[in-house]
């Protein structure tokens, strides 16, 4: 597995991560031991990089990492957490004691008096461009309880405006073939500040994997049902913001490109590669259900660079499905 510098927080930490809000239950149910199969499955795999929220099954996600740190404390293991969802998300809001309450649930979650990094999490644009709410992060990392900060966006309007601000470690961002607008302007600008990019989403919700069809289902309480037109948040964070149907013919398109290649790869682990190959990125973290899968997209941390003939189609499958659905929305 590759490794690099995750931006200004100086860390070391995988390619491939692994994004664990499938194991707060929000992509169906999961008992605590399915959950710690994949993350030591991770680990075990050569990920080094885990992300998690307050909010993912309400503290049980940085509950299972925080064990997971505990039982491995010479791993070499980053984790990034994310607060700013436990309350409306109005800019009011976001002040120094709500960010002291909200981190030290999450320490509390996580077994740790320092936090390796906290990201905001896709709070409304104005917060990013407002001042007091960096003199509060940077308060925290005086204090000790966290020791770098970045921020999750929904656009890359909110990518750009938070990476002016100088404490600013990382940027979390959806980056996978069906939305490529971060290629345009926020990785360069991340690349010349030094700052860190995690792509998240990095299979368009599953649709990249090439397993689902028109007639897949998905349980109540997977966000794949329940926030399909965004009805609890942001509908980009649901199969990239793209139309289901298009979504799915796409994907076939796109395990066509991947068969092609003289790798043998799932379109799971091409997708993946492409994403962390980009320059800029720094961690790619799709999720995973189970240990398996957890194994496959950890391999695709050492897929050898697939090439700038890939990279054009790549393109001109965003270029036909889905540039008009998606590239000006975010």
């Amino acid at each position: 597995m590759e490794r690099r510098v995750l931006g200004r927080t100086g860390r070391m930490v995988s390619v491939v991560g692994l994004g664990t809000w499938q194991l707060g239950a929000d992509w169906g149910e999961v008992t605590d031991d399915d959950s710690r199969a994949v993350l030591e499955a991770a680990l075990e795999a050569g990920v080094t990089f885990f992300d998690t929220a307050d909010v993912y099954g309400d503290g049980r996600s940085e509950q299972a990492v925080g064990r997971l740190v505990k039982d491995h404390p010479d791993a070499g293991i980053t984790v990034a957490t994310k607060m700013g969802r436990r309350m409306d998300q109005v800019p009011e809001n976001y002040v120094l004691s709500h960010f002291r309450e909200w981190t030290d649930r999450s320490r509390s979650n996580l077994g740790v008096d320092t936090i390796d990094l906290v990201q905001l999490h896709c709070p409304p644009t104005a917060v990013y461009s407002t001042a007091e709410v960096y003199d509060g992060l940077d308060t925290l990392v005086s204090e000790g309880a966290i020791a770098a900060y970045g921020v999750s966006v929904e656009t890359t309007a909110e990518a750009l405006e938070a990476m002016t601000h100088p404490g600013v470690a990382s940027v979390q961002i959806i980056l996978n073939a069906f939305r490529l607008k971060p290629l345009e302007q926020v990785l360069p600008a991340a690349s010349e500040a030094g700052i860190g990019i995690i792509a998240r989403v990095p299979l368009a919700s599953g649709l990249l994997s090439g397993r689902y069809t028109k007639e897949t289902t998905f349980a109540a309480e997977d966000h794949r049902t329940y926030n399909r037109k965004g009805e609890a948040f942001d509908v980009g964070e649901t199969f990239s913001g793209v139309d289901y149907d298009t979504g799915v013919t796409a994907a076939t398109e796109f395990a066509e490109l991947v068969g092609a290649l003289p790798e043998d790869l799932t379109p799971a682990q091409a997708a993946i590669a492409w994403i962390w190959q980009q320059p800029g990125v720094s961690t790619v973290i799709p999720g995973a259900r189970n240990p398996d899968q957890a194994r496959a997209n950890a391999a695709a941390g050492a897929v050898p660079a697939l090439g700038p003939l890939f990279a054009s189609k790549v393109k001109d499958l965003y270029d036909r499905h889905f540039r008009a659905q998606v590239h000006d929305r975010w």
